[in-house]
C-alpha cells in the first residue's frame, strides 16, 4: 500500500515538473501581445541596423524573423528595441523585451548568474582589433601604449586588457558605453584602435566615412559564440527559438532554400518530409503550426541565404563563411535531427 501511493506520489510530481517546464509564460504572453519585442544592437551593419527606409536588417534581425514565423507564420510580427551592451541583459531579465538577439556571447556566468539561456550559436566570431592604416600598424602586438576604444560591460573589455596584460604592454582604454558613438570617436581619431567581436568590426568599418582607410589586423583574441538569449523559466519558448535557429541550419544541409521550398515539399525523402510538416509530429512537440519550419525557410531563407544576404562575400562587410560554414564543409554549423 505505501508502494503504491509512493508510486502515485511520485507521477504526480513528474506531472507537475512537466507542466511546469513547459508553463510557457513568456510564450503565452508574446502570442497575447501579437508580436516578439526584440532586443537588437541598432548600429551595427548586418547584423543590427534600419536601413534608410527605416526597415531592420541584418542577420540577428532575421534570426529574430524566424522565430516570428515559427509561432505566428509570419516573419514581421517582430518589434525592435536597440540596446547597449550594459541595457541588453537587464532589459531582457526584467521583462522590456521577449527575446534578446544582439550578437551576445555565452559565457557560463551570462547563464548561470544572470538566469538567461543561450540556444544555438548564430554566428562564430572571435576578438579583434581595427586601426588606421596611416597608423603603420601590422600585428596587434605592435600596440603597446595605443588607445582603445571599447565597449564597458562586455567580455570585449576583458579580452582587451587580458591581451595586452599578457603580452607586457599597456593600453590606454576609451570607454563609451554606445556602439555607434564609440565608432564616432574611433573614426573622429580619438583612439588609435577599436577592438570588438571581428564581425562588428567588419560592420562598422563597411559604414565609414571611407572603408579603405581601415584594417583589421590578424590577430583573433577570444571565442565568442554569440547566440540569441531569452529567460530562465519558459522551456517551451526556449525550445522553440533553439529550434527555429537550428530549422534555418537544417534546412542549409537538406539543400532546401526559400526559392525551392514549395517543390520541397513534395519530396519523398522522409526527412525532408518531417522537416517541412509534410509527416507530422515536430510541430505538436514544440506547441505550433506543423508548418513552422517551412515558414521559416519561406519567408527567410536557409543559414546560407541569410548569412549571404546580410554579410557574406557580396556584401560590403565580405565575409567568409569560414567557421559559420556548414560542418560538412569544415565549419560548426550543425544540427540534431528533426525527428
Amino acid at each position: 500500500m505505501k508502494l503504491a501511493k509512493s508510486l502515485v506520489l511520485f507521477l504526480a510530481v513528474s506531472l507537475m515538473a512537466v507542466s511546469f517546464a513547459y508553463a510557457g509564460k513568456d510564450l503565452d504572453a508574446v502570442k497575447a501581445k501579437g508580436f516578439i519585442q526584440v532586443g537588437v544592437n541598432g548600429g551595427v551593419f548586418g547584423f543590427g541596423m534600419p536601413d534608410e527606409k527605416g526597415v531592420w536588417k541584418g542577420l540577428d534581425v532575421d534570426t529574430a524573423r524566424a522565430v516570428s514565423a515559427a509561432i505566428f507564420g509570419d516573419a514581421d510580427k517582430v518589434k525592435y528595441t536597440p540596446l547597449t551592451a550594459q541595457q541588453r541583459f537587464t532589459a531582457l531579465q526584467s521583462g522590456e523585451i521577449d527575446l534578446l538577439t544582439r550578437n551576445a556571447t555565452r559565457t557560463l556566468s551570462r547563464e548561470t548568474q544572470l538566469g538567461l539561456n543561450f540556444v544555438t550559436v548564430n554566428y562564430y566570431d572571435g576578438q579583434g582589433f581595427m586601426v588606421p592604416k596611416a597608423l603603420g600598424v601590422k600585428s596587434a602586438k605592435e600596440l603597446d601604449g595605443a588607445t582603445v576604444c571599447v565597449l564597458p560591460g562586455t567580455t570585449t573589455e576583458q579580452n582587451a586588457a587580458d591581451f595586452f596584460r599578457s603580452n607586457n604592454m599597456k593600453m590606454n582604454p576609451v570607454v563609451i558605453e554606445s556602439t555607434s558613438e564609440l565608432a564616432k570617436t574611433f573614426f573622429a581619431g580619438r583612439c588609435d584602435v577599436l577592438t570588438s567581436d571581428a564581425s562588428q568590426l567588419a560592420g562598422t568599418r563597411a559604414v565609414a566615412p571611407n572603408p579603405k582607410d581601415y584594417i583589421i589586423l590578424p590577430e583573433i583574441i577570444s571565442k565568442e559564440p554569440l547566440a540569441p538569449a531569452v529567460r530562465h523559466g519558459d522551456d517551451q519558448f526556449r525550445d522553440i527559438v533553439d529550434f527555429s535557429v537550428l530549422a534555418m541550419i537544417n534546412a542549409e544541409e537538406l539543400g532546401i532554400t526559400s526559392a525551392n521550398v514549395d517543390e520541397m515539399l513534395k519530396s519523398t525523402n522522409p526527412v525532408v518530409q518531417r522537416f517541412l510538416g509534410v509527416i507530422p509530429g515536430n510541430g505538436e512537440a514544440l506547441g505550433l503550426d506543423e508548418k513552422w519550419a517551412y515558414n521559416i525557410v519561406k519567408q527567410v531563407g536557409n543559414y546560407g541565404e541569410v548569412f549571404e544576404r546580410n554579410v557574406g562575400v557580396n556584401t560590403k562587410l565580405g565575409i567568409e563563411r569560414g567557421l559559420n560554414a556548414l560542418w560538412t564543409n569544415g565549419g560548426l554549423m550543425y544540427s540534431p535531427p528533426f525527428k
